[in-house]
């Protein structure tokens, strides 16, 4: 009887794990991300456009996930935690108060307390493991220089801003190469069909 009842049991949980990731488009490290807030902040970057096709949808879907790899890096960082990020958080959240009885429905006020939270922690995230180093490191300017000096026909006092953007670039590939690694991704390819069907 226990044994029917623990199958029953896992039969359950897996029927609900089921029905609740078929609702997300992806999964990253137990944390999903829902069909809804995907199409919510593809919508709000093409201009209230829904209708896409599959291959659209997944080149935003994989630009969407490294957006949440690094929120998710600065998070484990516990960036969220210094004082300035929840001041600004605050301030924010209280001018969204205020625009809220403007008229803003509670779903856009959820998507965009969110989208504000987690965008400036990738912001500052970034800068520590990107822009700074990129701007403050004049050695791993010089020897990312003479390697791929073959890129740039010019002394590098003439191309120093397209040095460092391409240095930036290849700081950022190793950083989400290693988030990769680190954290467990899953694409549901079947939600993300159904979308793009919608």
């Amino acid at each position: 009887m226990l044994c029917v009842r623990k199958a029953y049991c896992l039969f359950v949980f897996s029927f609900i794990y089921s029905v609740s990731f078929a609702q997300n488009v992806a999964v990253i490290n137990g944390k999903s991300i829902s069909a809804k807030e995907f199409m919510w902040a593809y919508k709000k970057s093409h201009n209230g456009n829904v209708s896409a096709a599959y291959d659209t949808l997944q080149a935003y879907l994989n630009l969407y996930i490294n957006f949440k790899l690094k929120v998710l890096d600065a998070r484990d960082m516990g960036l969220d935690k210094n004082a300035n990020y929840q001041e600004e958080i605050k301030t924010y959240e209280n001018a969204l108060a205020t625009h809220k009885k403007a008229g803003v429905s509670s779903k856009d006020h959820d998507f965009l307390l969110n989208e504000y939270r987690e965008g400036v922690l990738m912001f500052n995230v970034s800068e520590q493991k990107i822009w700074n180093k990129a701007q403050e490191d004049e050695q791993a300017i010089t020897e990312f220089y003479t390697k791929n000096q073959q890129n740039y026909n010019k002394p590098l006092s003439e191309v120093r801003g397209e040095v460092i953007a391409d240095y930036q670039l290849s700081l950022e590939e190793k950083w989400l190469k290693g988030l990769k690694q680190k954290y467990q991704i899953k694409i549901n390819e079947n939600e993300l069909k159904k979308l793009a069907k919608l």
